[in-house]
């Protein structure tokens, strides 16, 4: 649905599966499984996976990519966006990152963080936003959207209204940064 969204704003979209067909499923175990899931779907790997992407992309004569990160891929986009891979980096309720990630990174950057995020509290995402801002030279925009949870762009019930309003609101902020930076 996001990726339509994007796509109707002008934009070549590629989802590849980082996970290979095997995401994490959250089961009767909880978190516990977690550990021993994502020492085979590290985000190195993907990190490495994406670059030949954006070389066929760029073969094919696309000459600017932003790149969006939900959760996991949110470490793949700020280790992209600390090299010239991108143009434009987005991330929403980030897992993985680190205040020294997004010291690092060299393009426009925006961040939608949850207030319910125990893997990016709204305190982090603030150090971030501190981080960003010491930074003028490089556009960036921080936003902690209120009473939704870690996943709330992609992950709610289509019949919570208030649920709904938000991942809207988020969706279209990414359409924006896109629009605005990715040229």
């Amino acid at each position: 649905m996001l990726a339509d969204k994007l796509a109707a704003g002008g934009f070549f979209v590629v989802i590849p599966d980082f996970f290979y067909g095997d995401p994490f499923v959250l089961g009767e175990e909880g978190f516990a499984a977690f550990p021993g899931w994502i020492k085979h779907h590290g985000t190195d790997k993907a990190l490495e996976d994406a670059k030949p992407i954006l070389e066929a992309l760029k073969s094919k004569g696309i000459s600017a990519v932003g790149a969006v990160g939900f959760c996991y891929g949110a470490k793949v986009v700020v280790e992209l966006s600390k090299h010239d891979f991108i143009q434009a980096a987005a991330m929403c309720h980030p897992s993985f990152v680190t205040l020294d990630d997004i010291k690092a990174v060299k393009v426009p950057t925006q961040i939608l963080g949850a207030e319910i995020d125990n893997m990016s509290p709204p305190e982090v995402v603030k150090q971030f936003e501190e981080a960003l801002a010491a930074k003028p030279e490089i556009k960036s925009r921080v936003k902690i959207f209120p009473k939704v949870e870690h996943g709330w762009t992609t992950r709610y019930n289509d019949e919570d209204e208030a649920a709904c309003k938000a991942a809207e609101e988020a969706h279209q902020d990414l359409l924006e940064w896109f629009l605005n930076h990715v040229k």
